[in-house]
């Protein structure tokens, strides 16, 4: 069960046939990872809550951070920035131990607190702390999943300083990262990174920033990664003058179902948050 919920969250975003709450607090972090790629926001906060209540602090920092992505994916940013503030004060200080290959580890725990961080301040307008805390993660890169998600945050931070084409290496990083490892839900959010990073930059590579967009929305639709599919689709309109409205009719319809499937924290966070759509 740990191995196919592992592949679910991690490789080929294939769901296990059967689905029972794993015993183990690393199986039931990987379940909520998987949850939280889908949209389930609900099921993910119930076992991510019990997780961060627990005596492993390395589990207990990663399902601070676990919750703060998904807060972050809602617009909640500040609701974030307390959660990854909490995964970075569990993990702090703990010993390297076993190495994971996916960066479930103490060292993958700081990354990811750090990370998310970098990119809370990012989602509150303060670019010089998310830089900063980016550099501060600079040094915890040892994985594939934390090389990715600072591939994410770099090309975000340039996209939102107005230098994209800054952004472009960092993003093709993440995607070439995120296809090694055959990770088929980052490697969906690294094409929309990509993507957008290359038309903002003003780059002639349009078409393939098209393909890159349609290929990501083809493949969250086939997974069902609706935390993302809702997006693509939104990225999509503008990429398809001609059936812009369908696409946003689509994001919207996908949005509402994601919405139904959140805790209140999660449906209040999106309610008054700017960056999602009403």
């Amino acid at each position: 069960m740990e191995a196919s919920l592992r592949s679910a969250a991690f490789g080929d975003g294939v769901p296990p046939n059967s689905f029972a709450v794993p015993a183990s607090p690393r199986g039931r972090l990987l379940a909520a990872i998987g949850l939280g790629g889908r949209g389930r926001y609900a099921a993910a906060a119930t076992l991510l809550n019990g997780l961060r209540a627990g005596k492993d602090p390395v589990v207990a920092s990663l399902a601070a951070s676990t919750l703060a992505s998904h807060r972050r994916q809602l617009g909640g940013h500040a609701a974030a920035l307390v959660l990854d503030g909490e995964a970075l004060a569990l993990a702090i200080s703990e010993p390297g131990g076993e190495p994971d290959p996916d960066g479930l580890d103490a060292e993958g725990a700081r990354a990811d607190a750090l990370l998310g961080l970098a990119a809370d301040n990012l989602g509150r307008g303060r670019l010089t702390a998310a830089r900063r805390l980016l550099a501060r993660a600079g040094a915890h890169t040892g994985d594939w999943r934390t090389r990715t998600r600072a591939g994410w945050v770099s090309a975000e931070i340039e996209l939102a300083s107005n230098i994209s084409h800054a952004g472009i290496a960092p993003a093709e990083m993440a995607l070439e990262t995120a296809r090694a490892r055959g990770a088929s839900r980052h490697v969906v959010k690294s094409q929309l990174v990509l993507g957008v990073t290359i038309v903002n930059a003003g780059s002639a590579e349009r078409d393939r920033a098209k393909v890159l967009v349609e290929s990501a929305r083809e493949t969250a639709e086939r997974y069902e990664f609706n935390s993302l599919l809702w997006v693509a689709c939104l990225v999509s309109a503008d990429f398809s003058a001609g059936h812009a409205d369908e696409y946003r009719f689509r994001a919207a319809e996908l949005l509402h179902a994601v919405l139904r499937h959140a805790d209140p924290c999660g449906r209040r966070l999106a309610r008054e948050s700017p960056w999602v759509p009403r």
